[in-house]
C-alpha cells in the first residue's frame, strides 16, 4: 500500500519562509511541545531554508516518520523512513539520525537483528524526504549497539559515534567513536572508546550522543539515567574536547537540562544551527499533564554559549513553556488533534500499525469516504486481529468513530480501542448483534461488561479519556444519545515502557474479518468538561 502523506495535527504545519533575525521583545511566540504525542528521540537538519526531522517509531510501523518545516515551530508530517519493516529487523526501532554529506542524505538508526542483538543500521537517500535505501546493519555488539550519530573530527574525518547497550547487561555504557568509508556505509579503521558513565546524576546510561563544532573545541551533547516510564530520571548533560578521541572535561554544571514542573525526564536529541548562526536543540520529554500516556514529545529550545565556553539551555530552568519563535512564526494549533474522513486516495499522515502486524488497508473514497481494515493472514482470529492506530497528542481527549455494521460477517467483531500493545489495551468491540466492552492486561483478556445489539446499519463508538488513563466507552445509533458501556476503565498499566497510548480501530475475531469505519476524529477536552 502507497501511502501518501499530509498535514496532520496538532502543532503541524507550515508557514512561510521568515528572515533569520533574532526575535524582538514583542515576536510572535510558540509554546512546546512543536511535534505534539510521542516522538521520541527527534533528530533534525538544516537543507537550506528548510528543517527535516525525524523520530524514533519504536514498535510501531511505518518506521521513523519524516518531517518538515521552515521556521523550526510548525511540523508537517511527509512520510516515513521505511513505508514498510526492513527485512531484516523484528522490532526496536529506535533513534534515527538524519544527516547530510556530499550531496546524499542518511538515516543511522537502530534495529533488532533476527535472532539477534540490537545493531546499528543506515539508510540513504537524495533528498531529505527520501526515498530512502536502506543498506542494512553496520555494528553489532554483543550487549547492543544503539544511539548512532555521524560527526567530524577536529580534522574533518567522518567517524560514527554510537553507545554499547552495557546497561542492559548491568554493565558500564561505553560511547564509541569509529571512522565511516566514504560513502557513509560501512566502518572503517580503529574502534575508541571516548566516553562512560562516571557521573551520580547519569546512573546507569550515557547516551544519545550529538557533537557540536564550535571556536576550536568539540562539544558532545548527551543524555543520562533512566529514559522512560513513570521511574524516569532523564537529563542533558555536555562535555567538551580540543579531539575527538578525547580526552573529554564534563561540564561541572551537568545535568545542563533537567525536568520541571512542566516537563519531566527530558533529553536525547539534537542541534541544528539556523541561518543567522544560532543554535537550537530540538529533544524530547513527558509533559507532566500527560506524562507516559501521551509519551515523549519533541521540544525546542535555544542553546546559548556562555563568556566561559559552556553553553546553557533556558537558563538552567528545564525545558521552556514557551518562547520567541526562532524565525518570527506564528505558531499553528488547531482545535482538533486529528481527523479522517477516508475519502482521500490514501490515508493521511500519522497513522500507524503494530511493526511485527500490517494490517490489510483499502479505502473507498467513491463512496464518500470508508475504510477497508482487515487483519493479515495468520492474526484473524485475534480480536485486535488488525490495528490501525494514532497517536494521543494530550492526556484528555475524545475519540470518535461510525462502523458500517452491515459489513460485518458471523464472528467478526470491529472497534475503538486504548491501545498500548497487543497484549496491554482496552476497548468496545461490536459484532452483528453484541456490544462488549473488555480489557487486556499482560495478554489476559478480560470482558468487562456485554449488551445485546439490536439489527442497525451503522453504530457510532466514542472513547473519553482522562489524564490519559482513565478511560469511558460509549455507543450511540445515529440521532440517539451516548450510552455508556460498563463503567470507566482503568488504563495506568497499559504503556510499555517506552510508548504511549494510542487510539485504534480494530478489527478480527473470524478468519475472512473486515471492518468498515466512515471516519475517526481525535480531539482534546477540557479536563472539566463532561
Amino acid at each position: 500500500m502507497h501511502l501518501r502523506f499530509q498535514l496532520t495535527a496538532l502543532a503541524l504545519g507550515v508557514a512561510c519562509c521568515l528572515p533569520s533575525i533574532a526575535p524582538a521583545e514583542d515576536a510572535p511566540r510558540f509554546q512546546n511541545p512543536v511535534v505534539a504525542g510521542d516522538h521520541p528521540d527527534p533528530s533534525v537538519i538544516r537543507v537550506g531554508r528548510e528543517y527535516w526531522a525525524t523520530a524514533t517509531s519504536s514498535e510501531w510501523g511505518p518506521q521513523f516518520p519524516l518531517l518538515r518545516s521552515t521556521d523550526l515551530v510548525n511540523w508537517e508530517e511527509t512520510g516515513a523512513v521505511f513505508p514498510h519493516r526492513p527485512a531484516w529487523a523484528v522490532g526496536n526501532f529506535w533513534a534515527p539520525e538524519i544527516s547530510q554529506h556530499a550531496g546524499k542524505y542518511y538515516i543511522y538508526y537502530v534495529a533488532r537483528k533476527k535472532g539477534g542483538p540490537l545493531a546499528v543500521a543506515v539508510a540513504s537517500a537524495s533528498k531529505p524526504g527520501g526515498p530512502y535505501t536502506d543498506h542494512g546493519p553496520i555494528v553489532a555488539q554483543d550487549a547492543g549497539s544503539i544511539d548512532p550519530v555521524p560527526t567530524e573530527d577536529e580534522h574533518g574525518t567522518r567517524y560514527l559515534l554510537w553507545k554499547e547497550d552495557g546497561n542492559s547487561r548491568r554493565l558500564p555504557t561505553i560511547l564509541w567513536a569509529q571512522p565511516l568509508s566514504d560513502d557513509g556505509l560501512k566502518l572503517v579503521g580503529e574502534r575508541r572508546e571516548i566516553l562512560r558513565n562516571d557521573a551520580a546524576w547519569e546512573g546507569a546510561v550515557v547516551e544519545g550522543p550529538f557533537i557540536v563544532k564550535r571556536d576550536g573545541w568539540l562539544y558532545l551533547f548527551y543524555s543520562g539515567s533512566s529514559c522512560c516510564g513513570t521511574g524516569c530520571r532523564y537529563a542533558l548533560g555536555v562535555a567538551r574536547s580540543k579531539s575527538l578521541l578525547g580526552p573529554w572535561e564534563k561540564a561541572p554544571a551537568n545535568p545542563l537540562l533537567a525536568g520541571n514542573d512542566t516537563w519531566r525526564c527530558p533529553g536525547h536529541g539534537s542541534i541544528v544551527q539556523d541561518e543567522a548562526g544560532r543554535y537550537f536543540l530540538l529533544y524530547h520529554a513527558y509533559s507532566s499533564s500527560g506524562f507516559v500516556f501521551t509519551g515523549r514529545e519533541a521540544l525546542l529550545d535555544e542553546v546559548v554559549f556562555g563568556a566561559d565556553g559552556w553553553p546553557s539551555i533556558h537558563g538552567g530552568q528545564g525545558p521552556s513553556a514557551d518562547a520567541p519563535s526562532p524565525l518570527g512564526a506564528v505558531q499553528r494549533r488547531s482545535s482538533v488533534m486529528f481527523f479522517d474522513d477516508f475519502s482521500d486516495a490514501s490515508l493521511r499522515a500519522g497513522w500507524q500499525w503494530p511493526q511485527d502486524n500490517e494490517p490489510v488497508i483499502a479505502l473507498r473514497s467513491s463512496r464518500g469516504g470508508q475504510l477497508q481494515l482487515r487483519p493479515a493472514p495468520g492474526h484473524e482470529t485475534n480480536l485486535l486481529g488488525a490495528v490501525l492506530a494514532r497517536s494521543t497528542l494530550a492526556g484528555s481527549y475524545r475519540a470518535t468513530t461510525c462502523v458500517d455494521v452491515r459489513s460485518l460477517r458471523p464472528g467478526a467483531f470491529a472497534g475503538l480501542a486504548a491501545f498500548g500493545d497487543d497484549a496491554n489495551s482496552a476497548g468496545i468491540s461490536l459484532s452483528k448483534d453484541t456490544l462488549q466492552l473488555w480489557r487486556r492486561e499482560r495478554g489476559r483478556h478480560t470482558k468487562i461488561a456485554e449488551a445485546p445489539l439490536p439489527p442497525v446499519r451503522k453504530l457510532f463508538l466514542r472513547l473519553t479519556a482522562r489524564e490519559g488513563h482513565a478511560f469511558q466507552f460509549e455507543a450511540r445509533l445515529d440521532g440517539k444519545e451516548w450510552k455508556p458501556l460498563g463503567d470507566h476503565v482503568e488504563g495506568r498499566s497499559l504503556p510499555p515502557w517506552d510508548r504511549a497510548v494510542r487510539v485504534a480501530l480494530t478489527a478480527g475475531g473470524v478468519a475472512g474479518a473486515e471492518a468498515r469505519f466512515d471516519f475517526m476524529r481525535l480531539e482534546p477536552i477540557p479536563d472539566s468538561q463532561p
